[in-house]
């Protein structure tokens, strides 16, 4: 299939989800119906991801015609153990999506049956090593709530929908390898839904060409890596960029994250899931990174992406250990309560590599407020761990229209400057929103990589003058917008004025005369 072909099959896919998804929700909002949605194509993801696995061991043993989805549960019960060390879950052919949905609209009982199925996939990692990957995935897929009906028979009834809705969805073969459709659906599906829901939608989705560029700035020069950490996670579509960026089993040992709320937390681990991650090979938390980081025995990470909540509240100096804390310690200061801002900095600085980069998208006002903040910029700069900030343009992000801008930190940096890169001016209007399109990400990435001087668009600053400036590091400081202003010929406008002012004097002559005539007529 090539490039063209397979673009204008997903986005044929992608208008028939949405237009799935909106006519199933009925009266439900979006935001709300999305775990059902998501969570039923996750849930036809790992029945078929689980049946493929368990079909192609058989046949590699011989058994052409095994197929695991027309087995008995009972039968299925030998391979439990093995599967759930090697999957991470297990799945009796029973309960497989394929299989409930194929008896579902005679099911009276089909809620019954699906809150089950859920308890039993998540019960077939208890004990194991994947259990904290597993637990808690269908908690936000109430199938017994009044949202989906008044009435069980109602409720049964939209669950045969989204069963059929989401069984139909072509989304390839497994034994094609074709599985990126599944985790390409998911985030076009997650876009659309924080896109629907603004502000609340875009405190946990970042756009997937940022996502993308704050990937790519973290792995210049490299090919691998060994762990990769966001400690913001979100739904994990930082995270999962690496694995695009640099191909399939480019990072050795692992995505890290935490994220503070449970429900997205949950969709981060789907997302993991639908992207063929490993469970073994991701390993995210839920939590307050802040007050209680989960990864003290994973740090420091040779790859650090993040987009932190703007301006959030925390404990700050209210709370007497956290400024001996290992993390915001150095800077002797620590974030305002109401702007958490560079705490999520310090930490994410305090668990990087010294050979890492990290890339961490901030609200503009970090860049040049006051107070502690600016000491915090003072610890930062003199001890040269700012290597790049970027402007990006306005009105990228779901829910606000800030211009917000990327800081790019490294412990071991071969020069005693910052670059400011202005690519406030690098997007297309799409839709309601300006993106970021490739080109748009190369021309930044190539002065990022390249670190020279470029008129209007880049320019090296010696830490020594930002710390003239009172350690001021916005782009606007160091870097003149171009003027696109036409030029204009102000003694060819003054003579264009003169030719103007003498022609309505003598229309206003004309004018008189005419009415002068006029009058006289009797």
């Amino acid at each position: 299939m090539t490039p063209t072909s397979r673009e204008a099959q997903r986005a044929e896919l992608h208008k028939t989800i949405w237009r799935i998804a909106n006519d199933l929700r009925g009266s439900v909002d979006g935001w709300d119906f999305k775990s059902y949605v998501l969570g039923f194509l996750f849930y036809r993801f790992i029945s078929e991801n689980l049946t493929a696995y368990l079909d192609d061991l058989e046949r590699q043993a011989g058994n052409a015609d095994f197929n695991y989805e027309n087995l008995s549960d009972g039968d299925a019960e030998f391979g439990r153990k093995d599967t759930v060390e090697e999957k991470g879950f297990y799945i009796l052919p029973s309960e497989l999506f394929a299989n409930v949905r194929k008896r579902a609209a005679h099911n009276d009982n089909l809620n019954e049956t699906l809150e089950r199925a859920f308890n039993n996939i998540e019960g077939s990692a208890v004990g194991a090593d994947s259990e904290d990957d597993i637990k808690g995935l269908f908690d936000d897929l109430d199938v017994n709530s009044p949202k989906l009906g008044p009435n069980v028979a109602k409720r049964n009834e939209r669950l045969v929908k989204l069963l059929d809705a989401i069984g139909d969805l072509n989304l390839g073969d497994f034994g094609s390898h074709t599985i990126d459709a599944f985790g390409d659906t998911y985030e076009y599906l997650m876009q659309m839904y924080a896109s629907e829901a603004g502000k609340s939608g875009g405190e946990y989705y970042t756009p997937q060409e940022v996502s993308e560029l704050l990937a790519r700035i973290t792995v210049v020069g490299k090919t691998e890596v060994n762990k990769v950490y966001d400690p913001a996670v979100g739904s994990g579509s930082l995270l999962l960029k690496f694995q695009k960026v640099l191909g399939p089993d480019k990072v050795r040992q692992g995505y890290f994250g935490q994220e503070i709320n449970l429900t997205t937390y949950n969709l981060a681990r789907i997302n993991m899931f639908l992207h063929d991650i490993p469970y073994e090979k991701f390993n995210l938390a839920h939590g307050d990174t802040l007050t209680d980081p989960h990864h003290w025995d994973d740090e420091p990470f040779d790859a650090i992406v993040s987009n932190p909540p703007y301006s959030i509240n925390w404990d700050g100096d209210a709370n007497p250990l956290l400024i001996n804390d290992p993390r915001f310690a150095p800077a002797g200061v620590l974030a305002p309560k109401s702007k958490a801002d560079l705490a999520f900095t310090m930490h994410i600085l305090s668990w990087l590599a010294v050979n890492g980069t990290a890339a961490i998208v901030e609200f503009p006002g970090v860049l040049y407020r006051g107070g502690v903040e600016a000491k915090i910029r003072k610890y930062l700069v003199d001890n040269n761990y700012i290597d790049a900030v970027i402007q990006l343009p306005p009105d990228l992000f779901f829910g606000t229209t800030i211009a917000t801008c990327i800081v790019v930190l490294k412990k071991s940096k071969k020069d005693n400057s910052i670059l400011f890169i202005d690519g406030s001016a690098e997007f297309t209007r799409s839709g309601n929103k300006n993106k970021l399109t490739a080109d748009h990400q190369q021309r930044i990435l190539d002065a990022f990589t390249n670190r020279e001087d470029i008129e209007y668009f880049a320019h090296v600053v010696p830490n020594g003058d930002i710390a003239a400036n009172g350690y001021n590091i916005s782009v606007s400081s160091y870097l003149q917008a171009e003027d696109t202003r036409e030029a204009t010929d102000i003694t060819a406008l003054n003579t264009e004025i003169a030719r103007i002012v003498a022609r309505q004097a003598d229309l206003r002559t004309a004018i008189d005369t005419i009415v002068a005539d006029l009058e006289k007529t009797p």
